[in-house]
């Protein structure tokens, strides 16, 4: 079936290639995959044992790997998703053994409910619950029912509820107030959106069931009035955790239009969190296949750094490639054109030509070449291309791109699929085919503040950091202990800006970044340095997506999704 992007909505098309799509089966034998290594969800849909497969298969295959990045993004972002799935369908039509990992979009701006939801609200359960009991009786009850007073201390709880909806209103709240000794125990409280809990960052970290149970029980929900931290491994509540979690540590293995291969799994954002699919997913699939395209969300200074430094030290796999997506569109607003807004029309200079604007806005194109060459990797330039763009337009680009020394490809997979990625496809395999010298950013041994700095300096483009006194007296207790010390640095910042601020735009100079707390994550293994003002729940926007969705009720079809 012949699909027409250009007279169909997005979900009529999602609709229509449902029709096409191949059974389950077919691609697990396509894969390789053995009896009981896989599981069918319908008809279509698999989980995949990572562990059983790479027992079987080892890890010595290893396919070449390539990451999807992009530039700075506008509110409508860049189009890296849609870039990773065109490049998977290039990819095949030139013949390739090719998989695509991509995270599971957050349900938060519609609806959703998972078992990452409820893993993290069972800790948040399980401590309210202690709280309770502990205020209500003495240490004689405790131990004759084996508990140990924790004395937790209700203003360093560090847990929140999670849950998978953009509810700005749940940001802040105060639960337990029925005042009954069986209300629960009364405090301030809060939710944030489920991508940004723990409990996901440590689902995409995790190198398979072992590590994953291991990983819960490191969760701190809070602190004792001691100053000792409290974990889900204290509330005994870290294998009930693990046992909701059985089925999602398994990637699930979708298609794409095509027909290619693509696990989909995990779902951390990338201003918050690592912005990654899972590691386990990844591993699998370099086994599997010849070629494999993950994605990294967000840009380069928020998605490909933490995929360099921390997802590549977690995972030990290393990228043979890197994408960087841009849009003219993009530039153009780098350039100063008036800001893109979610829902309201564009300004006529994004569908009209203007050349001084986008060469201004090419800094922002450079400075993200520069980005991935730090790394020790030359990224290949897709410029993801809409109808507005003219050829001098693209012309430009191109000049700019060739002239830093990175490849250039236009990609119309919107348009087209793998026929419109056929050009970016031959980059990727010609960049693959090239040796780099793929290197971390810094020594897990430096300090902190260095490791800190030289993110902000080398990576950023900043003069330097500034701490609040409460962050600084974190960092450094967190320098004294041998263990916290040695973690990953996850700096959680604004995705529209290199610096800190959203306003400033294209290649920001004379900025210092001000990190006003830093969170560590024990579970996931990384200290969390916040910028700037960042929150962990997103608000519903004045035309959110569940306005646009409904129900055929002859059919029982759900139409609007996309």
């Amino acid at each position: 079936m012949k699909l027409d992007p250009t007279k169909m909505k997005d979900w009529e098309i999602a609709e229509a290639a449902e029709a096409t799509l191949r059974p389950a089966a077919e691609l697990a034998a396509e894969l390789g995959l053995e009896a009981g290594e896989w599981t069918p969800y319908g008809d279509v849909l698999a989980k995949v044992d990572v562990t059983k497969v790479l027992k079987r298969l080892g890890e010595k295959k290893r396919a070449k790997y390539i990451d999807v990045t992009a530039i700075t993004p506008t509110a409508l972002g860049e189009g890296k998703t849609t870039t990773t799935l065109g490049l998977v369908e290039g990819l095949g039509r030139l013949g390739k053994k090719v998989i695509g990992c991509v995270r599971q979009p957050s349900g938060g701006p519609t609806f959703n409910i998972d078992a990452i939801t409820n893993a993290n609200n069972l800790a948040m359960v399980a401590l309210n619950s202690r709280m309770q009991h502990e205020r209500n009786h003495d240490d004689a009850w405790l131990a004759a029912r084996g508990l140990k007073r924790l004395d937790i201390d209700p203003e360093r709880v560090q847990l929140r509820w999670a849950i998978d909806f953009c509810a700005q209103g749940l940001r802040n709240v105060e639960i337990g107030l029925g005042g009954g000794a069986l209300d629960g125990f009364q405090m301030k409280s809060g939710f944030y959106i489920t991508v940004a809990s723990e409990v996901m960052a440590i689902l995409a970290m995790s190198a398979d069931l072992a590590d994953l149970r291991k990983r819960l029980s490191k969760i701190v929900v809070a602190y004792a009035k001691d100053g000792k931290p409290v974990t889900t491994a204290d509330l005994e509540v870290d294998g009930a955790m693990c046992a909701l979690l059985v089925n999602a540590i398994k990637p699930t293995l979708m298609q794409s239009v095509e027909g290619q291969p693509v696990f989909v799994h995990a779902g951390p954002f990338a201003n918050i969190a690592i912005g990654q699919n899972s590691v386990v997913a990844d591993r699998l699939a370099c086994a599997l296949g010849d070629y494999v395209v993950t994605e990294s969300g967000f840009a380069s200074d928020m998605g490909y750094e933490k995929f360099w430094n921390i997802k590549c030290r977690c995972s030990g796999l290393k990228p043979d490639a890197v994408v960087l997506v841009a849009t003219v569109r993009a530039l153009k607003a780098h350039g100063g054109a008036p800001a893109v807004k979610a829902g309201l029309p564009l300004d006529p200079v994004y569908t009209h030509e203007n050349l001084e604007l986008l060469e201004k806005g090419c800094d922002n194109l450079l400075a993200h070449i520069d980005i991935i060459r730090r790394s020790g990797v030359q990224p290949v330039v897709c410029l993801n291309a809409f109808y507005t763009d003219t050829p001098a337009e693209r012309d430009l680009v191109r000049r700019v791109a060739e002239g830093a020394g990175a490849r250039f490809a236009v990609s119309d997979h919107w348009l087209k699929g793998g026929e419109g990625a056929l050009d970016l496809a031959n980059a990727v395999i010609a960049a693959c085919d090239e040796p780099n010298d793929f290197a971390f950013l810094c020594d897990l041994d430096e300090p902190l503040t260095d490791r800190i700095e030289k993110q902000v300096k080398e990576v950023y483009g900043g003069d330097g950091v500034d701490y609040t006194p409460e962050a600084a007296k974190k960092l450094a207790a967190y320098q004294a202990d041998p263990e916290t010390a040695r973690l990953p640095v996850c700096i959680a910042k604004t995705q529209y800006s290199l610096s800190h601020d959203p306003k400033l735009l294209g290649r920001p100079k004379g900025w210092r970044l001000p990190v006003k707390d830093v969170l560590i994550y024990r579970g996931a293994g990384l200290l969390v340095p916040v910028a700037g003002e960042i929150k962990l729940m997103p608000g519903t926007s004045a035309s959110p997506a569940y306005r646009r969705i409904d129900v055929d009720v002859e059919t029982g079809h759900v139409k609007g999704l996309f």
